[in-house]
């Protein structure tokens, strides 16, 4: 396949960006999106030319680096699926296809396709964890958990932290992605002893960090490619209500 490539191109963060026009030629359907990219980069450091910068790792779906906005779509046309994990068979000869970063205030660009998700990680450090003392290490079995509970606890834990949400959500909210990381720890009795504190300063850390509010459009679990659910919002919202009604921080 012939492709037009419509790219933003941005310096560092305090510089201004803008949509550069390249063309690659001989894509195989095969390829996946991050593959035709490699391409791009080949042919522009052949011309002499800079290198497009995205960001990527494991390229297997896993580690939620691969965040790129392609053709209005968070990781592209294809639901359920990373970009790493999109194929260019999903597009056709002759196609313009345009790729932007995540547009997020929270997820400041670095350079072209990178942008820095670290929000996500100081989301995490607020209170994201177990750290009380569990004892010694008990067999899996003897914790009784109803089979349910444990499945939803799963796949709240399938979240990989990518940002689509927030990059798909007009508000640019994190609740999604919060929502997951409590749900699954809410959900489990090693996770009930923080339960309360947990949420409160999680929830005070994406304040901080700028996210906007959810207004349960649903675009961001439409656009999530592990299909973490709205109901987690609910659990969180929920978990948040609990805590505020019966803490002793009342700000």
């Amino acid at each position: 396949m012939n492709l037009t490539l419509k790219v933003w191109r941005q310096k560092n963060r305090v510089s201004e960006g803008g949509i550069v026009d390249y063309k690659v030629k001989d894509i195989s359907p095969d390829m996946s999106f991050l593959e035709m990219l490699d391409v791009l980069n080949e042919d522009l450091l052949r011309q002499g030319q800079e290198p497009v910068a995205f960001d990527h790792d494991c390229r297997e779906g896993i580690c939620g680096s691969c965040n790129l906005f392609i053709n209005g779509r968070a990781h592209g046309p294809e639901q359920g699926t990373t970009t790493c994990q999109l194929h260019m068979r999903k597009f056709s000869d002759g196609d313009t296809i345009t790729i932007e970063p995540w547009r997020a205030a929270a997820f400041p660009i670095n350079k072209d396709l990178s942008v820095d998700r670290s929000a996500f990680d100081r989301i995490i450090q607020a209170g994201g964890y177990v750290s009380i003392n569990t004892g010694g290490t008990p067999d899996a079995n003897e914790i009784p958990i109803p089979k349910n509970i444990a499945d939803r606890a799963f796949e709240a834990a399938t979240c990989i932290g990518c940002g689509a949400c927030v990059a798909a959500c007009k508000n640019a909210s994190a609740m999604l992605f919060v929502s997951a990381k409590v749900s699954q720890l809410a959900l489990l009795p090693q996770g009930h002893i923080e339960r309360k504190t947990r949420v409160e300063n999680m929830v005070a850390q994406m304040d901080k960090e700028g996210f906007g509010a959810c207004t349960n459009i649903g675009s961001c679990a439409a656009e999530c490619p592990v299909g973490i659910s709205l109901e987690n919002i609910a659990i969180l919202n929920q978990e948040f209500l609990l805590a505020k009604a019966t803490s002793n921080n009342l700000a």
